[in-house]
C-alpha cells in the first residue's frame, strides 16, 4: 500500500508506530481526495493516508487499516449496499461514512447499519476530521472489547453449565463410608477439561465410584466426559450386571465422540460393604491408592486397555480390606504427570505414593488431603499442573 502523496503524509521517524493510524479513503473524485490528504496534513495528525477509487481497488488494500473513510457514491457501489461489503470486508476497522450535504440522511442510516460515524462533505476541518477518525477507531476498539468481554461471559456460562455436569452431588445415603471429592481444571483452561468422577449407592450396602478422564481439554470433550458420566449413572441405576458396564460405556463413547482418535480412560470401584470389600476395574487408568494401617499402595488390578480403542471387557481385581480403617484414592493421570524439579522424570504413581506415606500428610485431615495433594505435586513440579486433576476420596472408619 503507497500512503497518498499529497501532504507531506508519511511517517515520522520519531513517532513509534502503534501511535499513527492507518486510514483507507474510497473515494473516486480525486478532488475530494485531495482536500482529505490537505485538511489531515494541517493538523500534523499522525495518520496514514491510502486512498481506492472503487470498492474492488478497497478490497485489495484494506488488509491492516484502522478505519476506512468511505464514499456513499461510488462507480462499483452505491450508497448502504457499498457499506454493507465494506463492513464485511473489513471487519477489524472502524468505519467512517463521507456524503454530501444531500445525503446527510443516509449517514444517520449508515451508523444504524453499523458504521462507527458520518462525516458531510464540505462541513468539516482538519482538526474534526482527525478526531472523527480518531474517535471512530476508539469506538470500534471499544466495540471489539465489549464483544469479546461477552464471549469471555458466554465461555464462562458454559463452563459453569459443564461444570455441574462433570461435578455431580454423589448420590449416597450410607454412613458407613464418607467420600471427598475434588476438581481442578489446568493452567491451559479458561475451558472445562474431559475428567469426570461420580458416586452412587444402589443398595444399602454398595456404592458404585468412577474417575474418568476424556483426552483433550477442550469444550468437545468436556461434554463427552459428561455423556459418559451419566450414561455410567444410567447403566449402574437401572441394575446393568456389573461386567457390562464398561463395554456399554465404551459404545456411547464411540457413537459420540467427533473423531475416531478420541478416547478415554476410566477406573471403577464396586464397594461391599457388609463384606468390606471391592471390586476394581481399570480402563487404561492409573490404580487407585489403598491407605491402610498406616501404609499406602497402588491396588494391582490389571490396567487394560483405554475405551475407544480396541473394545475389551477390563479385568475385575477383587480387593479386600483387611481393617475397618481404610482409605480409596481414586485420580486422574492430571495428579501424577507433573515432573519432578528439574527433570524429565513425572511424579508418577510411585511418587503419588511417597507423598502420601510423608508424615506431614498425616496431619492432614482426609477432606482436605486431595488438596494437599495437589498443593505438594504443584511444588514438585515447580509451579502449576498442566493438566485438569479429579480425585474421589472414599474412607470407612479412621481412614488410614
Amino acid at each position: 500500500m503507497v500512503p497518498y502523496p499529497h501532504g507531506g503524509l508519511g511517517r515520522h521517524p520519531h513517532l513509534p508506530p502503534g501511535e499513527r493510524l492507518r486510514v483507507l479513503l474510497v473515494e473516486d473524485d480525486e478532488g475530494d481526495a485531495f482536500l482529505v490528504g490537505e485538511l489531515l496534513a494541517e493538523t500534523n495528525s499522525m495518520i496514514d493516508l491510502l486512498v481506492a477509487t472503487s470498492l474492488s481497488e478497497a478490497r485489495q488494500r484494506v488488509t491492516g487499516v484502522d478505519c476506512v473513510l468511505l464514499d456513499l457514491g461510488l462507480p462499483d457501489a452505491q450508497g448502504l449496499d457499498g457499506l454493507r461489503q465494506v463492513l464485511e470486508m473489513a471487519s477489524g476497522a472502524a468505519v467512517c461514512v463521507l456524503t454530501g450535504r444531500s445525503d446527510e440522511h443516509l449517514g444517520i442510516v449508515a451508523v444504524a447499519e453499523g458504521a462507527q460515524d458520518y462525516l458531510v462533505k464540505g462541513q468539516v476541518d482538519g482538526v474534526l476530521l482527525t478526531r472523527a477518525l480518531r474517535y471512530a477507531v476508539e469506538r470500534k476498539r471499544a466495540d471489539e472489547n465489549a464483544r469479546r468481554l461477552r464471549e469471555v461471559e458466554l465461555r464462562q456460562a458454559e463452563s459453569a453449565r459443564l461444570e455441574r455436569g462433570l461435578l455431580p452431588q454423589p448420590l449416597m445415603s450410607t454412613d458407613q463410608v464418607a467420600v471427598h471429592t475434588f476438581y481442578r481444571p489446568g493452567r491451559h483452561a479458561a475451558l472445562i477439561g474431559g475428567d469426570f468422577y461420580d458416586v452412587v449407592q444402589t443398595r444399602p450396602d454398595r456404592v458404585d465410584l468412577i474417575v474418568g478422564d476424556v483426552c483433550g481439554h477442550g469444550v468437545d470433550e468436556a461434554a463427552l466426559g459428561v455423556e459418559l458420566r451419566v450414561a455410567w449413572r444410567a447403566l449402574v441405576l437401572a441394575g446393568v450386571p456389573d461386567d457390562e458396564v464398561l463395554p456399554a460405556l465404551e459404545q456411547v463413547l464411540m457413537s459420540e465422540r467427533r473423531l475416531q482418535e478420541i478416547f478415554a480412560t476410566v477406573a471403577t470401584a464396586r464397594l461391599d460393604l457388609d463384606a468390606n470389600r471391592a471390586v476394581v476395574r481399570l480402563a487404561g487408568h492409573p490404580p487407585p491408592l489403598l491407605l491402610s494401617r498406616g501404609g499406602v499402595a497402588p491396588v494391582p488390578a490389571p490396567g487394560g486397555l483405554l475405551l475407544g480403542v480396541r473394545p475389551r471387557p477390563p479385568i475385575a481385581y477383587d480387593l479386600k480390606f483387611d481393617t475397618e480403617d481404610w482409605s480409596l484414592l481414586m485420580y486422574t493421570d492430571g495428579l501424577i504427570e507433573g515432573r519432578v524439579g528439574d527433570s524429565d522424570d513425572r511424579l508418577d504413581v510411585p511418587g503419588l505414593g511417597e507423598l502420601l506415606a510423608e508424615p506431614a500428610s498425616r496431619e492432614v485431615p482426609l477432606p482436605e488431603l486431595p488438596a494437599w495433594l495437589v498443593g505438594r505435586a504443584e511444588q514438585i513440579n515447580g509451579g502449576p499442573l498442566a493438566d485438569d486433576v479429579a480425585m474421589l476420596l472414599v474412607t470407612r472408619g479412621g481412614g488410614r
